[in-house]
């Protein structure tokens, strides 16, 4: 701790005319997994004079990024003064804070419903549709950082640092969290199931690191076994369910049919039909205009649920605004658990204009967006006067109360303006993490798997240990492996496939020296934990079990740093 506040006092107070104090920013800095070649490096921008740094910025390479809007070294070298660095880091953190909000607002209110409305618009079964499209949904942060960082050879160890940091997160804190608080005994079947396919990726992964590279099969690998995994999920669910349907059968005879799925949901829902939002209507039933229906459906705010929120709640919500807004305006939800399926005929026929408008101009970064055809129109005007033309035929030919037969499209394209939501703020986050591994000297790895995966995971751990205190432990407890299998599978083997299908025969890999190794090790260690403890304990997860995942995770973290600033390293032969 001590070298590291030194590092940051040399950082943040070397002037331009103490050689002595720039001289000595390189050895006060730790140097774990960093590249040492000084010319290529862009870390070795802070031993170089304050007046060269901007320059070098520039003029590297290896300090440009692949993608995103705002370029946050220059920002920090050339933006800011040497004496107002402390700031620049302070209102980068806080804009990384306010990115993670983005992720996490876009995954659950737009991206989710529309994963679930194509779900049952293909009418997929519950097991296919949830490790399939809401498996991509509560993993999209994840999945969209993974491939942002898979795109570069040097932030490669970004995404594994997060995709390894998430899982030990995940695996440990999470699911030692809900033995905590609401101990249970856990489905045998698929916790060996889910373990052992987690543990297959891991390996797999920790085999591509070993080599330095993932060729084309391995990445389609990656992939055949997703497949394999959901086949096998599906496979295993529909013969639980004979045995259970036969077993009751034969032990009641003189049982009637049992019920299907559908006819058991349906049965269900009709039981519990009352609509609570039918107290807060009007006694006297009236028409809106169609202004006032687009003026209440860009409205983020929901009146009657802010008076009755705590002033946390308020807080956060004054910060949600506008992106809830700016999300409104650009991403159609179809609900299909609304009576009117959300249908806003004005603001759906403005969706027509806007989200095709925003999906060009995130398209790498707006390049594509602003490509002219034939020396004439750029793309984004073309694409206004189609959207224009269309959302005009929309609106003349439907009508305000009236869902039309096509409206389940609206959410293909909510699906499609939200992932790309989610990928232009997974960029930006890389960008932004990358860049403070250049002026603190930490490793890609070390950020990927505490504030890339700490931010990315967030919301699944309050998710899962929020159902564990309402009293669904096991499918939390089941959410915590089936969503990481997920991540690693695809996102490591999507993303290593986009590389290869931009001209690449193959990814290289670039690992962060031994905290790569340390990561992988700590990630199936704690598998290897679970697999041997639980079944001893005959699946029943207790708060011992939850205490002892916890305290790995501490002791896994220790090493982790102690490793990144070289307390723990290799013996030098």
């Amino acid at each position: 701790m001590d070298a590291r506040w030194r590092m940051v006092e040399t950082v943040f107070g070397a002037g331009p005319g103490d050689p002595s104090a720039e001289a000595s920013v390189c050895p006060l800095l730790p140097t774990a997994g960093v590249n040492k070649t000084p010319t290529v490096d862009c870390r070795d921008v802070c031993g170089l004079n304050i007046s060269d740094r901007c320059d070098f910025i520039r003029t590297n390479p290896d300090c440009r990024n692949n993608g995103g809007y705002l370029n946050y070294l220059e920002g920090i070298f050339c933006l800011f003064p040497h004496s107002l660095l402390p700031l620049a880091i302070t209102l980068y953190a806080i804009w990384l804070l306010y990115l993670f909000l983005i992720l996490g607002v876009t995954a659950a209110n737009f991206f989710c419903p529309n994963l679930s409305a194509i779900s049952t618009t293909l009418k997929l079964s519950h097991n296919v549709a949830g490790v399939t499209f809401l498996a991509f949904g509560n993993g999209a942060p994840d999945i969209f950082s993974a491939l942002v960082a898979f795109s570069d050879p040097r932030t490669a160890g970004l995404a594994f640092g997060a995709l390894f940091g998430a899982g030990v997160l995940v695996t440990t804190v999470v699911a030692g969290g809900i033995a905590i608080l609401r101990p249970f005994t856990a489905a045998s079947r698929p916790f060996l199931r889910d373990i052992i396919f987690y543990m297959v990726a891991v390996f797999l992964t920790f085999t591509a690191l070993y080599f330095g590279r993932v060729t084309l099969a391995w990445a389609l690998g990656y992939l055949g076994l997703y497949v394999f995994y959901v086949i096998t999920v599906v496979l295993c669910t529909w013969i639980y369910r004979w045995q259970q349907r036969k077993s009751l059968v034969y032990s009641m005879p003189g049982t009637p049919e049992l019920l299907s799925d559908a006819e058991d949901e349906r049965l269900s829902s009709n039981t519990n039909s009352y609509d609570y939002g039918d107290e807060y209507r009007p006694l006297i039933p009236y028409q809106e205009t169609t202004a006032q229906i687009l003026a209440r459906a860009l409205n983020p705010l929901d009146y009657r649920k802010w008076r009755n929120k705590s002033i946390y709640w308020r807080a956060l919500k004054v910060f949600k605004l506008p992106v809830e807004f700016v999300l409104l305006l650009t991403v159609p939800v179809v609900d299909p658990d609304k009576d009117d399926h959300n249908w806003k005929r004005p603001l759906n026929c403005l969706h027509l204009v806007t989200s095709p408008l925003f999906c060009v101009l995130t398209l790498q970064s707006g390049t594509y967006g602003l490509y002219e055809i034939g020396n004439l129109l750029p793309v984004w005007a073309v694409v206004v006067i189609a959207g224009t033309g269309l959302a005009t035929v929309t609106f003349f030919a439907t009508s305000n109360y009236e869902i039309p037969r096509l409206h389940w499209l609206f959410a293909f394209l909510g699906f499609l303006t939200s992932a790309l939501w989610i990928n232009a703020a997974a960029t930006e986050v890389v960008n932004i993490l990358q860049s403070l591994g250049v002026v603190f000297r930490l490793s890609n790895t070390v950020l990927g798997l505490t504030l890339l995966a700490w931010g990315n995971s967030i919301g699944d751990a309050f998710l899962d240990l929020t159902l564990a205190r309402q009293g669904y432990p096991r499918m939390a407890f089941s959410a915590c492996f089936g969503g990481i299998i997920f991540n690693i599978l695809v996102g490591v083997g999507l993303g290593c496939l986009l590389h290869i299908s931009r001209g690449h025969v193959e990814v290289k890999l670039e690992p962060d020296g031994l905290l790569v190794w340390v990561l992988a090790g700590a990630l199936g260690l704690s598998l290897v934990f679970s697999l041997v403890l639980v079944p001893v304990q005959c699946f029943q997860l207790n708060k011992a079990y939850g205490i002892c995942l916890l305290v790995f995770y501490l002791n896994f973290l220790v090493v982790a740093l102690l490793t990144e600033f070289g307390v723990i390293h290799l013996k030098s032969v």
